[in-house]
């Protein structure tokens, strides 16, 4: 399972993600991922891969609406059947 660290901008809290999906979209990398959970239902968030002038990799939280709605139909046409995702 492909996990993936996430530095809450505003709190500064780092939060580790559990990578469900990814995709390229106008030659940039997105991932799908939620937090490690036994449950059923859970939240999902779609990151940005946003690499700096020394190729470091960071990500970003998609907030631009319709990128992100482009994107959740994507992440919802490569889930499986029993998935169902709501945004």
């Amino acid at each position: 399972m492909e996990t993936v660290r996430f530095t809450d901008p505003e709190t500064q809290e780092e939060v580790e993600f559990v990578v469900e999906e990814e995709t390229q979209l106008n030659g940039c990398k997105y991932l799908l991922v939620s937090e490690a959970s036994e449950e059923l239902v859970f939240d999902a968030y779609i990151l940005k891969e946003i690499k700096d002038e020394n190729d470091e990799v960071t990500y970003a939280v998609v907030e631009d609406e319709v990128e992100f709605l482009a994107l959740a139909r994507i992440f919802t046409e490569l889930s499986d059947e029993d998935t169902d995702i709501e945004y």
